[in-house]
Order: structure tokens, then sequence, then C-alpha cells
């Protein structure tokens, strides 16, 4: 029986950005989903390496060599050979939204066998509001089935936008090197049907795996650091952009939601590179935490821009002092903002423009 492809929602308002080493044999899987999409592919590595992308998708490419020539000096702040490279492609992105997926991630099926297409429910997801002030016992209330329950303040019903919407998965679970090490065989094969916004106050760890936000609201926070060659870290650059994000969202009035949808996950990287990478981070964690538990962002601080500069002076006056790696880490912040300031000037209709010519 021929697929009946579904119409896609926000064809025209959503990149796909994908860092990548190798060729993007993933794709065919991901045809009836992603092709009707245009494609960011953030090649990572040496730029010399041709990619081979599957016919019939719309995609540009972007390898070291472009970010040089685009960012000049200011390419400083993006990551190399480290999958960190991705929000490269956040910032020369021109659509309001952004999804972003590691190609070691094939689709899922929900407990029925049915395919399960990401990309709709992120969608979903993010076209819904959030309730970050005030939690909901039967989770998402804007779901089919569900709403809000007896005692919950119908001032508080209407919600707020959603800025992220985060996705898990199935089979690898998105563990640290300790804890792949000691469970080398666990593996994710629960399917929890739900959606639940994250409360304010509350941090999680964000994972860029299967990952999908709204780039007008909150594009400027989701800077994946300073990562991998020539970095004293790796592994913490979901992290590091999930921690200001949602610290920036509780400050302005957002939403985050996590759980719904799956993706599988077909591989797991290597324990003890990982340990090596991590090593740092495990650490520093603990006093990274309690920093962003007690980040106040001042009133004046009204746009994303302004509260991402706060950000990284208070890294640079708390943290600096932790290791020198955190005031390199607080300068690219702002040369990020420079940057995709300078890419994304103000004022600009960017939802409207479509991006450049393809490659």
């Amino acid at each position: 029986m021929a697929t009946v492809s579904p119409t896609p929602l926000l064809k025209d308002e959503l990149d796909i950005v994908i860092p990548t080493i190798r060729n993007l044999d993933f794709l065919e899987m991901w045809r009836p989903f992603f092709q009707p999409y245009h494609l960011i592919i953030v090649q990572d590595g040496d730029p010399t390496k041709t990619i081979k992308v599957p016919e019939g998708f719309d995609y540009e490419l972007y390898n070291r060599n472009d970010i040089n020539r685009i960012l000049g000096p200011k390419a400083s702040c993006i990551s190399f050979k480290d999958s960190a490279c991705r929000c490269f492609g956040y910032m020369v992105s021109k659509k309001k939204y952004i999804y972003t997926i590691d190609d070691d991630c094939f689709v899922a099926k929900d407990p029925s066998g049915k395919d399960i297409n990401a990309l709709e429910q992120h969608i979903q997801n993010l076209l819904s509001p959030s309730t970050p002030f005030f939690f909901n016992t039967l989770y998402d209330p804007y779901r089919s089935g569900a709403d809000f329950v007896r005692g919950y303040p119908f001032s508080l019903r209407e919600g707020v936008p959603t800025a992220v919407s985060h996705g898990l998965w199935l089979n690898i679970p998105d563990y640290d090197a300790p804890t792949q090490l000691v469970k080398p065989l666990e593996r994710n094969t629960r399917y929890v049907d739900a959606i639940m916004t994250i409360p304010k106050g509350t941090l999680f760890p964000m994972c860029g795996m299967n990952l999908a936000f709204n780039r007008e609201l909150i594009g400027p926070a989701m800077y994946f650091g300073l990562m991998g060659d020539g970095q004293p870290i790796g592994r913490y650059d979901d992290m590091w952009a999930g921690w200001c994000t949602k610290v920036i969202c509780d400050h302005l009035g957002w939403g985050v939601k996590t759980g719904l949808p799956y993706i599988w996950h077909s591989k797991a990287s290597n324990p003890f590179v990982n340990l090596k990478k991590e090593y740092k981070g495990i650490y520093w964690q603990e006093e990274l935490i309690p920093f962003f538990q007690s980040v106040a962002l001042p009133k004046d601080c009204t746009t994303v821009q302004k509260c991402y500069i706060e950000i990284s002076k208070q890294v640079k006056a708390k943290l600096g002092k932790v290791d020198d790696y955190f005031n390199k880490l607080a300068d690219a912040m702002v040369t990020w903002i420079e940057a995709w300031d300078e890419l994304n000037p103000s004022g600009d209709l960017s939802a409207k423009i479509p991006n450049g010519a393809t490659k």
C-alpha cells in the first residue's frame, strides 16, 4: 500500500540542523518526515572531506572553512571536532524554528509499532503553551484527552509560550561515562507517553540529540559553548546551552517541555573516550549547578541577548576562579552574541526571509 505523506507543518518556518563527520545515509530513513524541510548540515572535522547527502533533500552545507569565512575572527566561538559546532547552524538559519538531530538517531516506533514522526510531535509541543508556574498532574493539559485538573488556578490556564521541546531516546540512553561503564548493556525500552513542562526554578540536563526550539524566542541563548579541539572539556555543550536557556526562560516567562517525541538512538559512544572528555565537567558540575541555581537576572534584562551577556559576566566573576577555562568561555559567550547580532540584525523580519541558495 502506498504511504500517504502527511502535510508537513511549518514547512517554510523550520530548519533541521545536523552536525556530522560522515555521509548522511541515515536521512534515507527520515525521508518521509524530513524531505519537505530545509536542512542545514554543519560538517565537523576535515573540511576537505566530501560529505554525501542522499538525493532529493533541500540542504546547505557548511564546513570549517565556511564558518571561518562567514564569521572571520569571531569563528573562534564555534567549537571544532565536537558536535557543539551545530550551533553555527542556528546562527545562519533564517527560520522561526529549529530541529536538531544527531546522525546516529533513527526513526523510533511507538508501542503499536507505528513509526514516530518526531518532528511533527516537536512542532505540536512548540505550538502549544507551557505551564511552568504550576504543575499539572495529568502532565500536558493541552494534549487531546487531557486537561487541567481540579485545583489548577484558572488564571494560569492560558499558559505561556513554549521556547524549547526536549525529546527523548529509545535504545541507547544518554548516560555519562561512569554510568555507561557500570551499565554497558542497559537499553531504554520504556516508552512513556507523556510531555511535561519543566517547572520554573528547576534545571535539567538538556540533550542536543533530539531537540527543537523557537529560534525567534530563544535562539541567541542556544550557544553550545567551547568544546572539543583545544578545550579541556567535551560532552557538556548541550548541557551548558540548557542551563543558560532555562535560566533565561524562567526570567522571561517562557516554558520548556520534555518527554515525547522519542527517537531510536542507534549506537553508544566509547565510554573511555567519553570519560576523558567529561572528566573535568563531572566535578566542575558540582559548582556549575549551584551557580545556575543562584543566577539572578536584573529587571532591565528584557531580551535574550541582554540576559545572555549578563550571565557571561557572572560566569567570569564567579566561575573564573574555578578554572581559567570559564574566563575563556565567558568571552566566547560575548563573541557568540556579537556574531549572532551581525548575522541577525534586529528589525530583520527573519521569519519572512527564505534561506539562501542551496549547494
